[in-house]
């Protein structure tokens, strides 16, 4: 990674900081989240054989250029000039049945602009949620909920 992971982590807990001190604060820009780091993280947590989507481009593919690729993509995100791609629609057998389940797959630099997009939403309404609310959350589940 080209800079140190904390600046974006204390990037996120300075807005989710402000987000539980400030319950009616509203945010307006936050595409300055959007840096060459925090993509970075984001591609270090993606799957390494996740499928492809409709532009055939694979995580070891765009890693060979990941820098450039990142920087790249943060200046389309800047200029407001990025645009998702398709989604790539496959279908997969249904367990115990004939049919078949469509599965949307998108394009790398789409699942990378969403991943940041979930760290940045996910530290503003956190703040949000009771404390007994488990169902899709980072660090909860309903087993845990369950068991208390």
């Amino acid at each position: 990674m080209p800079r140190n992971e904390e600046t974006v982590t204390t990037k996120l807990q300075r807005i989710a900081e402000k987000a539980r001190n400030e319950p009616n604060c509203q945010f307006t820009s936050l595409f300055h989240l959007m840096t060459v780091e925090m993509l970075w993280g984001c591609f270090d947590a993606l799957r390494n054989h996740a499928a492809s989507g409709i532009d055939g481009v694979t995580k070891q593919q765009y890693e060979n250029n990941l820098l450039e690729n990142l920087q790249q993509l943060v200046g389309k995100l800047h200029r407001m000039a990025y645009i998702p791609q398709p989604v790539q629609r496959v279908y997969i057998p249904k367990p115990g049945t004939d049919k078949l389940r469509p599965l949307g797959i998108p394009a790398l630099e789409d699942k990378l602009v969403q991943a940041g997009l979930v760290k940045i939403l996910q530290a503003i309404y956190e703040q949000d949620f009771i404390d007994d609310s488990y169902g899709f959350r980072p660090g909860k589940a309903v087993m845990m909920r369950c068991e208390r």
